[in-house]
């Protein structure tokens, strides 16, 4: 049986489900490679017009902008495709799914620190995962019969990463793939801790319009652009994700674009990849969510 719902009713329940989302993510939800990070929302009521101003004042400037400068927070591809590419659709769709399959061994020790270095200077040392922890954080599904690509092998390497502080040279496990001349590889060390937010959330009970970013999809090599995910309804036009710029931080503020019509329409939760063009690059800015008051998590949601 179809549901129908009003508009109404569909944009409350957009609302509440981020908050659900935003909630359960909060309560100890963390990856297996120690990159899902705290995130609890807090009830801090703000309307719509003035709420990335908000958040821009609470962040320029503090000790959290601080801590996020001085740490290390990936903001590109942990498990970028290997040199030239996939051989076929099949393992261009089990990369996309994470569907690997262990057929090797893999080194049983590994250094216990690893550095990264940024190319613009300065280091830092992090927790280094060993070859099973990041071979676990790469292998996130379990779905026998599905195109799958087969691991046989590891070595601990580098790799070339985007971060909040720039490019980044970070210790890597580099996975062979049957098939394939060159490794795949994935990052080995863990982000630094995301600081604590000095504004809250808006919260679930509120009558702004805004609504949750789930993901950095990407920044542009430049800096110009930034992609992000980002929901609406089935009654919504799609979304729309505006950006506020100031000397310490990019605040998106995300919403919808608009209602299709005035028939009754499905409650449904809907996301698409929204690119911001920015006036100038982000460079080591803060890129924040208006709605939450925290950094946009890199990739899946709740990814610090």
């Amino acid at each position: 049986m179809r549901t129908y719902t009003n508009r109404t009713t569909t944009r409350l329940a957009l609302v509440l489900t981020l908050a659900s989302a935003l909630f359960t993510a909060g309560c100890g939800a963390k990856a297996e490679d120690g990159i899902g990070k705290e995130l609890r929302a807090r009830d801090t009521p703000a309307p719509t017009a003035g709420r990335a101003r908000q958040v821009a004042d609470a962040w320029d400037g503090s000790k959290a902008a601080e801590a996020w400068r001085a740490g290390y927070h990936p903001m590109g591809d942990t498990a970028p495709p290997p040199d030239g590419g996939f051989h076929s659709a099949a393992d261009k769709r089990a990369y996309a799914t994470e569907n690997y399959v262990l057929d090797g061994e893999l080194p049983a020790t590994a250094p216990e620190q690893g550095k990264v270095t940024w190319a613009g200077g300065g280091s830092l040392t992090r927790p280094l995962l060993d070859a099973r922890q990041t071979y676990a954080a790469l292998d996130r599904s379990d779905s026998p019969g599905e195109p799958h690509l087969t691991v046989t092998g590891a070595e601990l390497g580098e790799m070339t990463i985007a971060t909040s502080r720039g490019p980044a040279s970070v210790p890597a496990w580099l996975f062979t793939l049957e098939g394939y001349d060159k490794p795949l590889g994935r990052v080995a060390v863990r982000p630094s801790k995301l600081p604590r937010s000095p504004i809250g959330g808006i919260g679930a009970v509120s009558t702004t319009e805004l609504t949750w970013l789930p993901g950095l999809l990407e920044v542009s090599g430049d800096g110009r652009t930034v992609t992000v995910l980002a929901a609406y309804g089935s009654c919504d036009d799609g979304p729309r994700v505006k950006a506020l710029e100031t000397d310490g931080s990019v605040v998106l503020s995300a919403s919808v674009a608009g209602t299709k019509s005035d028939l009754p329409c499905t409650a449904e939760l809907n996301s698409k990849k929204v690119t911001v063009e920015l006036e100038r690059p982000l460079g080591d800015r803060v890129l924040l969510d208006a709605y939450t008051g925290r950094p946009v998590p890199y990739g899946e949601p709740n990814r610090g």
